[in-house]
């Protein structure tokens, strides 16, 4: 196998297609990446079992073939070269990369173990603007529980209607959904996809103003846009019921300064991190006193805003309310009380309706 690439255009492939590879395997394939050469390209496919990844790029073929190495190995030298292009050579169990003076050499595994991208009979799909989907899997990819021991939580719901398209997040102590109204865009869906693919579906080399499809059937989900694409097993179980989580109703209002707020917050954090991260906020009139504290001291800070009733106490995780704000539009917020042991609504002041996530407060003392 023998093949000349843009090192820079080999770099973006492999963050596509790595990003479906292990990190920690018992099983070496699933570490690796796979490098295919034919037909004027060099497609690069990753998997872990479950998901698979692929990219193609341009490439000068000398002599084609397949190989299969280390993908964080070959990722970290790939990012650490200067030069334009990157040659590639395989022969006698060694890949061998060259780019300018710089010559690395790899030891490859047989790609007779590798699994070959199977196929998705898809029975429905929803085409959308990659915008929006981008915007829709960003507001709310924060949430996503890291517990795999409650595995259907690390993924995000996705359900559409045939006139809407809600995507919901959860870690059980915050909820986060963003909503997209788009009529006749696809079949009905109600399914689970793991985060780690989407995150490899928001990189895909599409543009804003292009259209994506995602195809489902049974069990899995396929993206394909011609020189990328994933496909990933869906999470198996029913999605927590959301809804009965969202207050129907609020009692107190404060609309604030998005910008302002966030500065406040993050300055809160250097103090907060040693006390569970927690944060109190204190409305009286119409400004917010922000307060943290730990063995090393307090701090203060106060914010304007205007209130609805909102002379109360009420402490959050501020990593979870600063998650929350930087995936809002606009430049305000509203956040919407019931009392200080219930859950709490953040929404961005612009559609409103279709953002939001709900916190649970922690306890005050």
């Amino acid at each position: 196998m023998k093949a000349t690439v843009s090192r820079k255009e080999l770099q973006d492939a492999l963050a596509i297609a790595g990003g479906a590879s292990s990190v920690r395997s018992s099983l070496p394939t699933y570490m690796s990446i796979l490098i295919r050469v034919g037909d004027g390209k060099l497609e690069l496919v990753g998997c872990d079992g479950e998901m698979w990844a692929h990219a193609s790029i341009p490439a000068q073929v000398g002599e084609e073939g397949e190989v299969c190495v280390q993908q964080r190995f070959l990722a970290e030298i790939v990012g650490a070269l200067g030069h334009d292009e990157v040659r590639l050579d395989h022969s006698s169990g060694t890949l061998v990369l060259y780019c300018g003076p710089s010559e690395w050499k790899l030891m490859s595994m047989d790609t007779d173990m590798f699994p070959p991208v199977p196929e998705v009979p898809a029975s429905s799909e929803v085409r959308l603007p990659m915008s929006v989907l981008r915007e829709a899997i960003g507001g709310v990819a924060y949430a996503v529980s890291e517990d795999h021991t409650r595995e259907l939580l690390t993924g995000v719901l996705f359900h559409y209607d045939g006139e809407m398209l809600t995507v919901v997040a959860t870690d059980t102590h915050r909820l986060a959904v963003c909503r997209v109204e788009q009529p006749g865009v696809g079949s009905d869906i109600n399914v689970v996809v793991p985060e780690k693919a989407l995150r490899i579906i928001r990189a895909l080399p599409v543009g804003d103003e292009e259209e994506i499809t995602l195809r489902f059937d049974d069990v899995r989900l396929s993206v394909n846009v011609g020189t990328a694409g994933v496909v990933s097993q869906l999470l198996n179980g029913q999605f927590p019921n959301w809804e009965r989580v969202v207050p129907q109703e609020y009692t107190r209002q404060w609309t604030l300064d998005r910008k302002q707020f966030v500065e406040n917050l993050k300055r809160m954090t250097i103090l907060a991190r040693d006390n569970s991260h927690r944060v109190k906020l204190t409305g009286s009139g119409d400004s917010v006193v922000i307060t943290a504290q730990s063995g090393r001291g307090e701090a203060r800070e106060e914010v304007n805003v205007i209130s609805e009733n909102g002379d109360l106490d009420i402490a959050f995780n501020v990593r979870y309310i600063l998650d929350a704000l930087a995936s809002m539009p606009g430049d305000g917020v509203k956040v919407q009380i019931t009392e200080a042991s219930r859950g709490t609504v953040f929404r961005p002041v612009e559609k409103s309706e279709n953002q939001f996530c709900v916190i649970m407060p922690m306890a005050l003392n």
